[in-house]
């Protein structure tokens, strides 16, 4: 199999901008990424290094001025907001450090709110089941997020972003919020459903304990990788 075959995530030369003219800010500069089939990348950098927005492009969240994207082999130029949304919802998972559960919902409905428009409720209801009670979460099905400690609402929060049983999910600093204990268990939950399911697992992160563990690092500076640190 090819590198290009096995890639959940290529990135060709990208750029990315904001704003206009002199007042533009270079974001991601001319950088390119190729993330393979269960494999595990840690993204680090000093904060503005670009850590986030390339974490948007790999995962469609935004578009490059420059360069090519592209996602379980499908190149996304020319595509429409539409046909990102869905590439997402078929091949890619978030987990965010803020965990942005909804308030009002429990655990259980947090977890198949994305899928609901797409997939019966009761095939849906059953792997978010499975997945919260593999996740330590079985007891905490009602419980809404107010209900639930943080460690326990980030878990919440993999069950949703592996609910599409995904090949690529993606963290924002997902232990960004949390205790040393309970980020370390966030960690190894994540290494085991990743072991399991084979989906490649990409991490922001400004923890180097975190970095650490990741078999693959790229450090971001000013928008390219930093080689001069690795």
């Amino acid at each position: 199999m090819t590198e290009r075959q096995s890639a959940v995530v290529e990135l060709h030369d990208v750029w990315r901008r904001y704003g206009t003219g002199d007042a533009a800010i270079v974001a991601i500069r001319g950088l390119s990424v190729c993330v393979g089939a269960g494999e595990r990348l840690a993204i680090t950098g000093p904060s503005g290094a670009g850590k986030t927005t390339l974490l948007g492009l790999m995962g469609l969240l935004d578009m490059p001025d420059e360069g090519r994207v592209v996602v379980a082999g499908q190149t996304v130029d020319g595509t429409d907001e539409d046909e990102r949304a869905e590439l997402r919802r078929a091949h890619v998972g978030f987990i965010f450090q803020m965990f942005h559960l909804i308030p009002a919902l429990s655990a259980l409905d947090n977890v198949t709110v994305p899928l609901l428009p797409y997939r019966r409720r009761v095939e849906i209801e059953d792997r978010a089941q499975q997945l919260l009670a593999r996740l330590g979460l079985a007891n905490r099905l009602s419980h809404r997020p107010s209900q639930l400690s943080a460690g326990e609402q980030q878990r919440v929060a993999i069950a949703r972003a592996l609910i599409n049983q995904p090949g690529l999910v993606i963290g924002d600093e997902p232990t960004g919020n949390l205790d040393s204990v309970s980020g370390d268990r966030v960690v190894g939950l994540l290494e085991e459903l990743r072991q399991e399911a084979h989906f490649a697992l990409v991490v922001a992160t400004h923890d180097e304990r975190v970095a650490s563990t990741f078999e693959r690092r790229l450090r971001l500076r000013d928008g390219r990788e930093d080689l001069a640190h690795g």
